[in-house]
């Protein structure tokens, strides 16, 4: 035991390391220890792409809904479209049957181009 406290004792008194101890003991406290450590960072990184997607699939749906927006009021028949489909309204003149009870999700409104039959 004495022996391995001579080593100890010995290594210590060189003067390059105990500069080389305090170093290395520095660079794991700032790598692995502490809310500015590089394992946070990297952490922080994958959240911050993670949230960027998130962004950029809401400006996307916004941008959907806003061009929806614009077409029920500029288009009529649009209107008409989304309550027909989706509310199964009907004009005093006609009757709906309904085929099929399955929960559908709504559709993105599509110009009159598009339609196939009125």
């Amino acid at each position: 035991m004495s022996k391995i406290k001579n080593i100890i004792v010995t290594i210590w008194q060189l003067t390059y390391m105990k500069y080389v101890l305090v170093t290395v003991i520095g660079v794991c406290l700032v790598g692995f220890v502490g809310d500015s450590s590089v394992v946070a960072h990297l952490r922080n990184k994958q959240r911050i792409s993670q949230l960027e997607e998130e962004i950029a699939d809401y400006t996307a749906r916004y941008q959907r809904d806003q061009e929806q927006i614009r077409l029920l009021n500029t288009n009529p028949k649009a209107m008409e479209k989304i309550a027909r489909e989706r509310y199964f309204m009907k004009a005093d003149d006609e009757d709906i049957f309904i085929l099929s009870d399955d929960d559908r999700t709504p559709q993105p409104i599509e110009s009159e181009q598009h339609e196939t039959a009125e």
